[in-house]
C-alpha cells in the first residue's frame, strides 16, 4: 500500500477490525479467485484489508491489488477497482448507520463486482460473550453482528438497491453489470465434456489446431457458432468451407452421438438457468448477453417459448410428489427412502427438474466449500451439502460437515463432526458417482464382497464408525483399503 492524503477511518471498523495472520488468502478472496470473479487482468481492492496480507499474497500471485484499512493504513487511498473485498468488515460494525455508510462507500469503489463476506449465525455456538445492539460483544471485547443467509443477502439489497448473488455461505457477490451476473449464474449450471477422438479422420487429424477453438466451442455452448463467436473463423473457412462444413468432419472423427448428447444437455442447462432466473425477476432477453440470447434462440426458438417451459419445470419442481417421482427415476445417485444422494459427478447427470430443485438451495447458499455430495430430500423441501473427506481414498468416508437448506423457512444451517468420536459414513459409493467416474468399478467390487460377508444384512447400525467396526468384528473381516479380508485367529 502506498501512502497519500490521509483518509478519515470509520471509527467502528478502526476500533473493532481483526487483523490475524494467515498464510494463504482469506475465504472470501480465494472463493473469488475459484470462481474467476477474481482473475488475471482485474484489479483488486481490499477494503478493510487488515496488516494487508491478502494484498501481499494476490501481488505474489500476480494479480494487481491493493487495500486500505482504518488501523494499519489509514492514509493510504481508497482507489476504484475491477473487484473490491469487504470482507469480514460488516459485521464488526455496531452502529447501522455505519454499517451501511461502509457497505456503500465499498460498492462505490467497484467497477465490476463488490464481495461481501459477514459471519454468520451458525457461528454463535463458538463465540462467548452477551447481547448488545443487533449483535453480541464478545469475551475478546470485539463486536459481532452475525447474520442468517437470507438477512445478509436482503440487508445487501435494501442497501445499494441491487439484488447480489449468493456466492457461498455468508458470501455474496453484488455486481456491476446485468450481463456479469448474468454469465456467472449460467456458468454454474454448465458442465462441458468434449468427446474423445474415436476415428482416424485424416482432415481432423491434419488441422486439429485450427479446430480446437471449434471443438471447445460446440462442447461449452452445445450449438454451431456465429462468425463473430469464433476466434479461428477466418482459418476454418479457408480450410473447410465454413463451420458446418468443419462440424462436419468434427463429427466424424469423434462419437456422433455424444455431440448429440452435449447438445441436449446444454439445452438442460440453458433451462435451467432459465427456470433459476425466476427467483429475483427474469432479465428482460435484450440485457442478456449476447451468447445466451443465441443459445435460446437455437434451442428454444424464442425467448417466450423457452420461459414457459421454464416456469413448468420450476413449478414442478416445487412439488414434493414431482421430486419424489423423478428422483426415484434418476439414472444416478444412492436411493433411500429419504432422499436421493448423489456427488458432485454426477450432480449434471440429474434429470432437469432435480437440477433445478438442487439449484433453488444454491441460489440462497450459493457454492458450498468441500461438498461433494448432495442429499436431495424425497418429500420435503431440504437439500444438503454433504462434506466426506477422502472420498476417492478412504472406503467408508466420515462426514465432516453437513450444510442444510430448507427451502421452505430459506434458512440455512452448517453441522460440523470433524470432532464426532462417532461420525456417520459413508457406504455403497458406486451408486453416487457419474457412470464414467474411474473408480466405480472399484467401489462396485467392494460393495459386492462386503455384501457376500452379510455387512450389510442389518442396514441401520452401520451408517457410523463405530457401528461399522463391530458389524465387521461380528463378521470376522477387517478393511484394507478397498478390500475386506477375514481376520487371521490367534492361537
Amino acid at each position: 500500500m502506498t501512502a497519500a492524503q490521509h483518509v478519515p477511518a470509520p471509527p467502528a471498523i478502526a476500533r473493532h477490525r481483526s487483523a490475524m495472520r494467515r498464510g494463504a488468502l482469506s475465504r472470501p478472496l480465494a472463493v473469488a479467485v475459484a470462481h474467476g470473479v477474481v482473475r488475471p487482468g482485474r484489479s483488486v481492492f481490499d477494503f478493510g484489508c487488515g496488516r494487508g496480507d491478502d494484498v501481499t499474497r494476490l501481488r505474489s500471485l500476480g494479480f494487481q491489488a491493493d487495500g486500505w484499512d482504518p488501523a494499519f493504513f489509514p492514509a493510504g487511498p481508497r482507489t476504484p477497482a475491477d473487484v473490491v473485498n469487504l470482507g469480514f468488515v460488516v459485521n464488526v460494525i455496531e452502529d447501522r448507520h455505519e454499517r451501511a455508510t461502509v457497505l456503500r462507500d465499498a460498492w462505490q469503489l467497484a467497477r465490476s463486482v463488490l464481495v461481501v463476506a459477514a459471519r454468520m449465525t451458525w457461528e454463535a455456538k463458538a463465540l462467548r460473550g452477551s447481547s448488545h445492539g443487533d449483535g453480541l460483544v464478545t469475551g475478546r471485547g470485539t463486536f459481532q453482528k452475525l447474520y442468517s443467509q437470507e438477512e445478509l443477502r436482503a440487508w445487501i439489497e435494501q442497501t445499494l438497491g441491487t439484488r447480489p448473488v449468493a456466492a457461498a455461505p455468508g458470501l455474496f457477490y453484488v455486481f456491476r453489470s446485468t450481463e456479469d451476473a448474468q454469465n456467472f449464474l449460467a456458468s454454474r449450471v454448465r458442465r462441458v465434456a468434449v468427446p474423445s477422438v474415436v476415428a482416424g479422420e485424416e482432415l481432423y487429424e491434419a488441422y486439429r489446431e485450427d479446430l480446437a477453438p471449434l471443438v471447445a466451442f460446440l462442447a461449452e455452448r452445445g450449438r454451431l457458432p456465429r462468425p463473430e463467436e469464433l476466434a479461428s473463423v477466418e482459418a476454418v473457412v479457408e480450410r473447410f468451407g465454413s463451420i458446418r462444413g468443419a462440424h462436419a468432419v468434427i463429427r466424424r472423427a469423434t462419437d456422433a452421438d455424444q455431440w448429440d448428447r452435449i447438445t441436449a444437455e446444454r439445452r438442460n442447462d440453458t433451462l435451467v438457468y432459465l427456470a433459476l432466473g425466476a427467483f429475483g425477476g427474469r432479465t428482460p432477453f435484450s440485457s442478456l448477453p449476447f451468447a445466451l440470447q443465441l443459445d435460446i434462440r437455437d434451442f428454444f426458438g424464442s425467448y417466450k417459448a423457452a420461459c414457459i417451459e421454464a416456469d413448468r419445470l420450476l413449478f414442478s419442481a416445487g412439488s414434493a410428489d414431482a421430486v419424489d417421482i423423478a428422483a426415484r427415476a434418476s439414472l444416478v445417485g444412492k436411493l433411500t427412502p429419504e432422499a436421493l444422494y448423489v456427488h458432485e459427478s454426477a450432480w449434471g447427470d440429474l434429470p432437469a427438474l432435480l437440477r433445478v430443485y438442487e439449484g433453488c438451495a444454491r441460489a440462497l447458499a450459493g457454492t458450498v466449500d468441500g461438498a461433494n455430495v448432495v442429499k436431495l430430500a424425497r418429500r420435503k423441501p431440504k437439500i444438503s451439502y454433504l462434506s466426506y473427506a477422502r472420498f476417492d481414498e478412504d472406503p467408508h468416508p466420515a462426514l465432516t460437515t453437513s450444510t442444510v437448506v430448507s427451502l421452505g423457512s430459506l434458512a440455512l444451517d452448517v453441522y460440523d463432526y470433524r470432532e464426532a468420536d462417532n461420525p456417520p459414513i459413508l457406504h455403497r459409493k458406486e451408486t453416487l458417482v457419474s457412470p464414467g467416474y474411474p473408480l466405480k468399478e472399484r467401489f462396485s467390487r467392494l460393495t459386492a464382497q462386503e455384501a457376500r460377508f452379510g455387512l450389510y444384512d442389518a442396514p441401520e447400525p452401520i451408517g457410523t464408525r463405530r457401528g461399522w467396526s463391530a458389524a465387521l468384528e461380528r463378521a470376522g473381516v477387517q478393511q484394507r483399503g478397498h478390500r475386506i479380508v477375514r481376520r487371521r485367529m490367534t492361537p
